[in-house]
């Protein structure tokens, strides 16, 4: 291994060792998995709680499918009964809450239900539908049985409950890929926000690379500028085109056809006029995002503007174009020239032969469905495997040394030989 050569990193979605449960079956097999839980540490709870309706319910593991019948009924009926149980375990002392399914049943319990101005419980339901709303799915549970896992979804095709996997590969000519980095985050954390990661650890081994090649997911100015400044590392990976609407359909004045002037604080657009007010920067709210300048012009200036159709669509006429500090600007300049050029096409290419990488880690040993609950186990199983992976590749390295000396017959091959008596060289050749 040498440092300050080529790497590249890729991710793909990992399976939690869970089943695929809808709500309602969430918060039924919570209310099981709590039960089990305090009958095998302290049964005689359970004695003033459950009857027959509770047997029916939770005696053995919830298949309820898409559309059960009474949802409704069932909803409420589920609710009460977590919310019963766990003020009973309440009331008899905290040592009788503090285990994982009771935990885990009280957390789900407040994702999922809530209390009405009556003091009713209420099944949640989205903003969007006059509700009051559920948990975004970085924080939302999907199995009582791992607390860990998450919901993510990749599009309209890709989704999944479970984590993510990071795999980075050395990729210089002349030697064999060997995995110098291995990261499992939770299914709803952006490729970006694990970069500074990666370098961190491999900057602690001394194998931070001189170029790192990735695809768009893990770029982000702020990143970039942060890879280039604390560890001397180049990161080659396509940006985020351009977000404007004029930039999007092609057509009119996009943030581009903008002339920028830091130094007196003002942006000068395509027909000359000058913005009255330049504010900021102001932190976005994306954590991967660069800080926004933002600078405006006036109505008095837009609405007379025969090109003013071409420029905005607001309603009050007046335009603003927003851009990040010059620092990161200049950057992003550099490294969006710098990627029209066949030079840094020919050097990127090579990033995609970290799928064939993924895709060996995920059929070919596995990876693709946990072994283990939780992630931090499951770190541990990609971690070993990526040992295997290495090791695999590296004992097929030819060896250094001189082609070891023909093994010495034994005495009895040396009878037979001494005799002319034919014998087997090779166990390959019995039955032949």
């Amino acid at each position: 291994m040498r440092e300050r050569t080529t790497q590249r990193t890729d991710s793909t979605h990992v399976l939690a060792a869970v089943r695929d449960l809808t709500r309602l079956e969430l918060i039924t097999e919570a209310v099981r998995a709590a039960l089990e839980e305090v009958a095998g540490t302290s049964p005689h709870l359970l004695d003033e709680l459950v009857d027959e309706d509770w047997g029916l319910r939770y005696g053995r593991p919830v298949r309820l499918g898409k559309n059960p019948t009474k949802p409704k009924t069932r909803i409420l009926a589920t609710g009460n009964d977590a919310v019963r149980l766990l003020e009973h375990l309440y009331r008899h002392g905290t040592d009788h809450t503090a285990g994982p399914r009771v935990q885990a049943l009280r957390k789900i319990v407040v994702q999922n239900y809530h209390r009405d101005a009556a003091g009713h419980l209420r099944w949640r339901t989205a903003e969007k539908e006059d509700g009051p709303g559920l948990p975004p799915s970085s924080r939302a549970i999907v199995s009582p049985y791992d607390t860990s896992a998450r919901y993510a979804r990749h599009g309209h095709i890709i989704s999944w409950k479970g984590f993510s996997a990071h795999l980075t590969e050395t990729c210089a000519p002349g030697g064999p890929n060997v995995i110098t980095d291995v990261v499992t985050t939770a299914a709803t954390t952006h490729d970006s926000q694990v970069l500074p990661g990666i370098h961190a650890r491999l900057a602690r081994r001394g194998l931070l690379p001189a170029e790192h090649l990735v695809d768009g997911g893990y770029t982000s100015l702020p990143h970039l500028a942060q890879a280039t400044r604390e560890h001397q590392v180049t990161v080659s990976g396509p940006l985020r085109s351009n977000p404007t609407l004029q930039h999007r359909r092609n057509e009119g004045f996009a943030r581009d056809d903008f002339h920028i002037d830091y130094d007196r604080q003002q942006v000068t657009c395509p027909k000359g006029q000058v913005s009255a007010g330049w504010h900021g920067p102001y932190p976005t709210s994306s954590p991967t995002a660069a800080p926004l300048i933002v600078a405006r012009f006036t109505k008095s200036q837009c609405r007379p503007c025969p090109a003013r159709a071409q420029c905005t669509s607001t309603a009050d006429s007046a335009r603003t174009v927003g851009f990040p500090p010059r620092e990161l600007r200049d950057l992003q300049l550099r490294v969006r020239t710098e990627q029209q050029t066949p030079e840094w096409k020919a050097r990127y290419a090579v990033r995609s032969g970290v799928e064939g990488t993924v895709n060996e880690f995920a059929h070919g040993h596995g990876m693709r469905r946990c072994r283990y609950r939780g992630q931090g186990k499951a770190h541990i199983q990609h971690v070993l495997t990526a040992i295997a992976v290495n090791i695999e590749r590296l004992s097929g390295l030819p060896s250094d040394e001189e082609t070891p000396a023909p093994r010495r017959p034994t005495a009895f091959q040396d009878y037979l030989d001494q005799r002319e008596i034919p014998r087997l060289k090779s166990w390959r050749t019995l039955g032949s």
